[in-house]
């Protein structure tokens, strides 16, 4: 019995500490400013659709700054990889630019898939997540919205956890959501260091979040 009980106590003591580890991540996440000292990192997640074409007007706006950057996408978003070489291409006419990079996972969603089959899926997504961005230790994680990002800004995480990088985890939620944060949006509401809405209604729904207006 007592060493039942000094199991559950070691479980306990090991969960608070995780809890804790992983409130410090995402406080210090806030008084970092990615850039200042030089070049900054990027992984872009990219959905499809109007994901894309949102996050792509969002890039557009960054400076030169903000390199080398990585774009993460789904394997079976082909629409996706052109929308984004087409894009690279269309800057590198007007400046220098940065290494660009393409990489894909698998999807941690389909359309119209079940809930319950999606948890395995993220978690096949999370599998191949956190070699990309262990790999990369991008300095920031840009995200707006797709499943996809989900498993990528875990790993981002876990990789300041770890204590190997704290990496800056920026979420824009898209313009289409006035009212209710989309189901992404609430997971990552809790662990983003920077959570931009679009609309004031969400501002004033969700404590943190800081609205800039229109942003695409």
């Amino acid at each position: 019995m007592s060493l039942l009980l000094g199991g559950l106590l070691a479980i306990c003591l090991v969960g608070l500490l995780l809890v804790l580890r992983v409130w410090s991540v995402v406080r210090t996440g806030t008084k970092r400013r990615p850039g200042s000292g030089g070049a900054v990192s990027v992984l872009v997640v990219a959905g499809s659709g109007g994901h894309t074409s949102e996050i792509l007007r969002l890039m557009d706006s960054l400076s030169a700054v903000y390199a080398p950057r990585h774009y993460v996408i789904a394997h079976s978003d082909a629409m996706s990889n052109h929308k984004i070489c087409s894009f690279e291409r269309s800057r590198q006419q007007t400046q220098s630019s940065p290494e660009v990079n393409i990489h894909r996972i698998p999807r941690s969603r389909e359309v119209l898939q079940s809930w319950t089959s999606s948890i395995f899926s993220t978690i096949n997504a999370l599998s191949f997540s956190l070699p990309l961005v262990f790999s990369l230790r991008p300095d920031v994680v840009l995200c707006n919205g797709p499943g996809t990002c989900v498993p990528v800004c875990m790993a981002g995480l876990l990789l300041g956890i770890v204590g190997l990088k704290k990496v800056v985890i920026v979420y824009v939620e898209s313009v289409c959501r006035v009212q209710t944060l989309s189901l992404t949006g609430k997971i990552l509401y809790l662990v983003s260091d920077y959570f931009l809405v679009q609309w004031p209604s969400l501002r004033d729904r969700y404590p943190g979040s800081v609205y800039l207006g229109r942003l695409v």
